[in-house]
């Protein structure tokens, strides 16, 4: 039977052997690019086909590897060797024969493609050259206009963008063919044909250029042509405007100077001339390059602007003669205006110096300035008088011009303003002397109607509760000016007595000293209200300024506490939370003394009271959100450090179960075998315990999950799929140990394993045995379940009660210690009921709601052991030591990570030695010896021979 393996196999090798040197003959045959298209499309054609054929090699090398394995499980290991060194020569061939199939195939197909996209593009660029040629062909057509030549220009200029641009393709053509040539060698893609293409394309290149060049010449001509044209238009334009200004109805200006501009315009207008002339050499040479319909055209706009001119010469003629003679009849007319002029002028000098002197400044004026203002007027009213009799003298002088046939409306109007403007001025007069005296009496009752006016302002200022400082210095200021004020007409007695009369004025002075008693009363109650109201301010500003600092505090604390309501990444950054929240503290409860000290200041104020107390109470809010933040970060610390260190310590006993149960599998015989069972037995007794300890750690897992951010979330999660990974493979070890050793041996307890998923606790086996005699009535297994049920959830709620009650003094932490330990002390009776439930797991149909059970009493226990050990002085001592950061846990946690990181290290300097020392066994050498680390980490094709392409 092992000789017909063998026989088999080396016909399956010889076979596939056969069939890649053949493979490799034909291909060896077709690797040709050279020559003519049909010649390569037929080894492409061939290429394929063997191409086609790779599927059957890797099923012969898949029988020689069925073959191989055959023979390798039957034949002895000395004939393992030679088995393994044929299929090892049989695989180097294979990978040879399939890399030279794929490369072959594709260089011949590259080729091919490449040709064909070739002759693709060298048609469009022959037909390119083609449409250019029978374009460019034509001789160029005469235009009607510049518009048209414009648009021929820019059809050139576009055709001529085009050839630019067909330099790209026809470089590339040229370097496509080169290529090719080098690869086909076919006389198609030589360099005559490559020369070819480059004359015809240079030909119509230099035939576009010279068509755009002339273009660009004769539409420059007309444009410049047209450019003069329009300048003659506007100065035809320009001439006619100024025409028609100079002899227009609006135009104010003297016959001289009409005259002197018509002159000028008669001058321009013969230059113009000149520059037709000019335009009709320049028209002459624009036509031979126009079609006959734009010359004609040309001509008759040149005619236009020939009549035009003479049209704007003979007008300027006729109007210079028309001027000549409008002159001379003025001369005589205007020396009697002239002097009626001179007249009217001084007339009005006078009125306006005698207006001048009525003229008075605006404000209030004292007595000497009115009585002086007075006798101004009077003198003025007399001098105004006087100046009727030149008035008379005008009006005669103006009825000389009417016989004259000009008009006189101009100067008729200036003679009648003369005259109103010296009547407003006597009116003026007459009313100024009598407003004064009116305003001299008023003057002096001025002060005792404001003061009867201020007086109830300031009654109504100091009845107000609080007044403002302003208001108050204002009216002591308005105090004071009526002081001033009613002294002063007391003190004029004499000037008084002239203005009013004995009488009046006696009654008058009476009223003035009564206002001044009042006012000296209201000014004494301003001074005491001022008094009063600076106290107040003073009190306002120092509350203020304690104020202000104090809400800007607290709003930077709160503004702090609410960035820290973000879940913390890892155990670092809760414990560098819990540290700035306790900052916060030390700064809130030094807000709190400032607070006290403030409020101390504001005790006489309802209203600075009412606010020191709404911030005191947001202060309290802030206090209590915070301390119940920081208890909430020190039981999220004291939660994700407990399930660091159950996580490691589990890891660690993991990694020793599965070394030391390695460590039996590896070793074979029956010699101490008492030994390793006895071993084995102390390993397999710590399962249910270790068990138990995961479940705690994977519900340890689930509290550091539900306080952290996303990334620690994932991060724990993974750690626990990880250690659960870890914990199915033991158990798979553990189980094929058992399975490897004989069943006569006395092996440890096995029913962890075959079990439900929670066997936590080894069950006595007198105990196994009365529970399964008493478990034969099912109901009575469904009652003992559900009364275990009953009991641990009366226990659980009875350690929230607990764990739920306030410690604020020795007392209550004694009193909850007694009645954990009094929890404590129940636990025997309920691991009790829990051994018989697991003895009557076989009778019990449902599993699932046997493991719920389980895994509330495992949480129930570990629970109450944790909240015994957070009061015991063991425990207060280590959590008031990681509280306070020492370096105990931290050293212990660096010691772990580095001991760990070092064993890491060595195994990979020992895995980085061997791949340095792995191809040293190659037999052969090739190219890729030349980077050994990539071929000992990477997968890599192998090639014996000249590059493939």
């Amino acid at each position: 039977m092992t000789q017909q393996l063998q026989d088999e196999f080396d016909s399956s090798v010889e076979d596939a052997e056969a069939w890649m040197k053949a493979i490799q003959e034909r291909l060896r045959i077709n690797d040709n690019t050279q020559g003519p298209r049909s010649a390569l499309e037929a080894r492409l054609r061939e290429t394929e086909k063997i191409h086609a054929l790779e599927p059957e090699g890797r099923l012969k090398m898949d029988l020689v590897l069925v073959k191989a394995d055959a023979a390798l499980r039957s034949i002895s290991e000395d004939k393992k060797h030679e088995v393994l060194s044929k299929l090892k020569d049989i695989k180097a061939l294979w990978e040879e024969t399939a890399i030279y199939i794929t490369h072959c195939h594709s260089r011949i197909e590259w080729v091919w493609l490449h040709w064909t996209e070739y002759l693709k593009a060298q048609d469009e660029f022959y037909t390119w050259i083609h449409n250019m040629r029978v374009t460019l062909e034509p001789d160029i057509e005469l235009q009607l206009g510049l518009k048209e030549k414009q648009w021929q220009l820019t059809h050139a200029q576009v055709l001529m963008n085009d050839v630019i641009n067909q330099s790209v393709l026809l470089e590339r053509l040229l370097e496509e063919a080169a290529s090719l040539f080098s690869r086909i060698g076919d006389p198609t893609v030589d360099e005559d044909a490559q020369k070819k293409m480059s004359v015809e394309y240079e030909g119509i290149k230099q035939e576009a250029q010279s068509r755009v060049k002339l273009l660009e010449k004769i539409t420059k001509e007309h444009e410049q042509y047209s450019a003069n044209v329009m300048q003659f238009h506007t100065w035809l334009d320009s001439v006619k405007e100024r025409l028609k200004c100079c002899i227009g109805e609006a135009n104010e200006s003297s016959a001289e100077d009409k005259l002197k501009t018509l002159k000028e315009i008669a001058k321009n207008i013969k230059s113009g001339g000149k520059k037709w002339k000019h335009l009709e050499n320049e028209c002459t040479e624009v036509i031979q390059n126009t079609s006959p319909l734009g010359a004609e055209r040309m001509k008759d706009e040149l005619e236009l602007l020939r009549r035009a001119m003479e049209k704007l010469k003979l007008q300027s003629s006729e109007e210079e003669k028309k001027l000549l003679k409008i002159q001379q009849s003025e001369s005589a007319y205007k020396s009697q205006v002239r002097q009626l002029e001179v007249d009217i002028r001084e007339l009005g000098k006078d009125l306006e110096r005698l207006e001048h002197d009525l003229d008075v400044e605006g404000g209030e004026k004292t007595e000497d300035e009115f009585v002086t203002l007075w006798k101004k007027c009077n003198a003025t009213r007399a001098a105004v008088a006087a100046e009727e009799s030149k008035v008379e003298r005008l009006k005669a002088h103006f009825k000389e011009l009417l016989p004259f046939s000009h008009d006189v409306q101009a100067h008729s109007e200036s003679l009648v303003s003369a005259i109103q403007r010296y009547q407003s001025v006597r009116r003026k007069a007459s009313k100024m002397s009598t407003d004064t005296a009116i305003q001299l009496r008023r003057l002096f009752q001025n002060p005792l109607q404001d003061f009867e006016q201020w007086k109830p302002s300031v009654h109504m200022l100091l009845e107000t509760p609080e007044p403002a400082l302003a208001h108050i210095e204002a009216a002591l200021a308005e105090s004071s000016q009526f002081k001033e004020k009613l002294m002063t007409l007391q003190l004029k007695k004499d000037l008084l007595n002239n203005v009013f009369g004995e009488e009046k004025a006696k009654s008058f002075l009476q009223a003035v000293a009564e206002a001044s008693k009042e006012r000296e009363t209201l000014h004494k109650s301003l001074l005491q209200s001022k008094s009063k109201l600076k106290n107040l301010i003073s009190q306002q500003r120092d509350f203020d300024a304690g104020f202000a600092p104090l809400q800007k505090k607290l709003s930077a604390i709160k503004a702090k506490l609410d960035l820290e309501k973000e879940p913390q990444p890892d155990l670092l950054g809760k414990k560098t939370q819990l540290q700035r929240l306790q900052m916060i503290q030390d700064d809130l409860a030094e807000l709190a003394i400032q607070i006290e000290e403030v409020e101390k200041l504001v005790q006489s104020n309802t209203a600075h009271r009412h606010e020191m107390n709404e911030l005191s109470c947001d202060s309290q809010a802030l206090k209590s959100s915070l301390e119940m933040m920081i208890q909430q970060s020190q039981d999220h610390i004291q939660k994700h450090w407990v399930f660091n260190h159950k996580l490691s310590d589990l890891q660690q006993w993991i990694t020793l179960a599965m070394e030391k149960i390695g460590s039996y599998q590896g070793t074979g015989g029956e010699q101490n075998t008492e030994g390793r069972v006895a071993d084995l037995e102390r390993w397999l007794d710590e399962f249910p315990d270790k068990e138990i300890q995961l479940y705690l750690v994977e519900t340890y897992g689930q509290l550091v999950m539900e306080n952290s951010s996303a990334e620690e979330t994932a991060h724990v999660q993974a750690e626990l799929d990880q250690l659960n990974e870890s914990w199915r493979s033991l158990k798979e070890m553990a189980t094929g140990l058992l399975k490897k050793w004989p069943s006569n041996r006395p092996v440890a307890d096995s029913r962890w394993m075959s079990g439900p998923t929670f066997h936590l606790l080894d069950v006595d086996p007198n105990h196994k045995q009365e529970g399964i005699g008493e478990g034969q009535n099912m109901s009575s297994h469904l009652k003992l379940q559900q009364d275990f049920e009953e009991w641990v959830q009366e226990e659980n709620s009875k350690l929230t009660k607990i764990l739920a009650a306030p410690l604020s003094s020795t007392e209550e932490i004694k009193e909850r210690q007694s009645k954990l330990e009094e929890l404590q002390s129940r636990v025997p009776d309920g691991h009790r009921l829990f051994e018989d439930l697991l003895s009557l797991y076989p009778s019990l149909g449902n599993s699932e709601d046997l493991e719920d059970l389980c895994y509330q009493w495992v949480l129930y226990k570990s629970k109450l052991k944790e909240s015994l050990n957070s009061l015991s002085p063991a425990s207060s001592e280590e959590t008031d030591t990681f509280r306070k950061k020492r370096s105990g846990g931290a050293c212990s946690f660096l010691h772990r990570v580095c001991r760990a990181a070092l064993l890491l290290q060595l195994l990979l300097l020992l895995l980085l030695l061997l791949a340095f020392l792995l191809p040293l066994t190659e037999e052969n050498h090739s190219c890729t010896q030349a980077n050994n680390f990539a071929q000992s980490f990477h997968l890599m094709l192998k090639h014996y021979g000249p590059p493939p392409t």
